[in-house]
């Protein structure tokens, strides 16, 4: 069952009550009779791990439009190279400036 928190537009009182989705929302302050507001608060949900967001990529899933295909993944052997040569070259580059 979700909390709700009310703030008094009249007294300023706050408070915190415990509703069901179908209650209707509180409309007359218990302490002076006056008018309340809902108030939003955040949310105390953390999504931690893989799978929540659009970036992580979920294995055997299908994407339901056609037009998003993940990219080609480059294999570890193409980034080892790729890495060696990079660094040889700035090897190089400072090897000549000096």
């Amino acid at each position: 069952m979700p909390t709700y928190a009310y703030r008094c537009t009249v007294c300023g009182n706050e408070f915190d009550v415990k509703q069901s989705f179908s209650d209707d929302a509180l409309t007359v302050c218990p302490e002076c009779g006056g008018a309340l507001r809902k108030l939003f608060k955040s949310v105390g949900v953390v999504f931690k791990g893989s799978g929540f967001y659009r970036t992580d990529s979920r294995s055997g899933s299908t994407s339901s439009s056609p037009a998003a295909s993940p990219a080609p993944a480059s294999s570890p052997a193409k980034e080892s190279a790729a890495a060696s040569t990079s660094t040889s070259s700035s090897t190089t580059a400072s090897a000549a400036a000096s």
